[in-house]
């Protein structure tokens, strides 16, 4: 019932957009750190010399994995990966830049920024219910319950279209502050920088298409009930 072959016509391309996302993160990322920069400064240097210029009071901490970077927004903290804190490679620093462009708009209270964290509790409570909603209507042959499942799921979608202007955003910012404070200086960082950033950006656009694309396969199958009921 919640799987035919109509999931692959959807989801395979997805699924390939997602695998492709992923290489071309690693791939960037391999290859730019192994270039030092030649500011010698570590993506933690960099990330702690960028926010006393900006004036943000932020904790910066080391955490476990591999690009597990993020700014926690709770508690003021920019949390960096070894292989990103320690490094004096340009992904590091392009990462870091990144990370820190989160905590200037968390600073200046960036609108898209505040709608996907409004999202959040949305998205968490849709991931099971979206799942029981329709379950049940597929269940009791319940053509409108399907439906408010379908609705239901919409909200990872919405959250994956409000996270594009908020990553978009902070690589723009990251590309900004390295520039003007000298942290880069040659076009072979610059090309790296902008390397590293776009990869990730593609990740983010592979997230909503995925969401997207799982979206409309839901919507089918509800259609096609629909149908069998008329």
């Amino acid at each position: 019932m919640y799987f035919n072959s109509g999931y692959l016509i959807f989801m395979v391309p997805a699924f390939l957009l997602m695998m492709l996302a992923q290489w071309y993160v690693n791939s960037a990322y391999n290859r730019w750190s192994r270039v030092a920069a030649r500011s010698g400064l570590t993506g933690a240097q960099a990330a702690q010399k960028l926010a006393q210029r900006g004036g943000l009071n932020v904790t910066i901490e080391q955490v476990a994995g591999r690009l597990s970077d993020h700014y926690d927004p709770r508690s003021k903290t920019l949390r960096l990966s070894q292989g990103v804190g320690q490094s004096t490679s340009v992904a590091a620093l392009a990462i870091a830049a990144h990370e820190l462009g989160h905590a200037m708009q968390d600073r200046e209270d960036y609108g898209p920024l505040r709608l996907r964290a409004a999202l959040v509790p949305m998205v968490n409570i849709g991931s099971w219910l979206g799942w029981i909603l329709l379950m049940a209507g597929f269940a009791l042959n319940f053509t409108e319950l399907a439906w408010l499942g379908v609705i239901v799921f919409a909200g990872g979608a919405v959250f994956a279209l409000a996270t594009l202007p908020v990553e978009f955003d902070a690589s723009a910012r990251a590309r900004r502050l390295l520039a003007d404070t000298g942290i880069i200086t040659t076009q072979e960082e610059s090309s790296g920088v902008n390397n590293v950033l776009n990869a990730a950006a593609l990740t983010y656009v592979a997230a909503l298409i995925t969401a997207v694309m799982q979206l409309l396969y839901y919507a089918s199958l509800v259609l096609g009930m629909g149908r069998r009921n008329n």
